[in-house]
């Protein structure tokens, strides 16, 4: 499975992604001192069929009208410090990987994991 997180989740997401053996980036490394478009990271995902992990309910929105990105990982946990999102993520990561194989779109919060779509 290969990932994007996006910019309002930290870059150490992604290094942990990849530490655990994962094809991940934060979309940090695709800016040349702007922000990146959310309809080029809907492109990237949907060309390398990569999952979007982000915080932003943009791309929920574009998911319900175009079917983009690729999947998924809608975080809504409102403001959580690094370590807190970090230890979140990590104790849901390994049903996180069986509910994207499965699913379009998970949601995870403190209190649960939904499936949409």
């Amino acid at each position: 499975m290969k990932f994007i997180v996006d910019e309002q989740l930290p870059v150490k997401l992604a290094l942990w992604l990849i530490r655990q053996g994962y094809d991940a980036f934060h979309v940090s490394v695709l800016a040349s001192g702007e922000r990146v478009a959310d309809e080029d990271i809907c492109k990237i995902s949907m060309n390398e069929q990569r999952v979007v992990i982000t915080k932003d309910s943009d791309f929920w929105d574009t998911y319900l009208i175009k079917q983009q990105p690729y999947k998924l990982l809608y975080i809504t946990v409102g403001n959580i410090s690094n370590k807190n999102l970090k230890t979140l993520f990590e104790e849901n990561f390994p049903i996180l990987l069986e509910l994207l194989h499965l699913h379009q779109v998970v949601e995870l919060n403190q209190v649960e994991l939904k499936v949409h779509f």
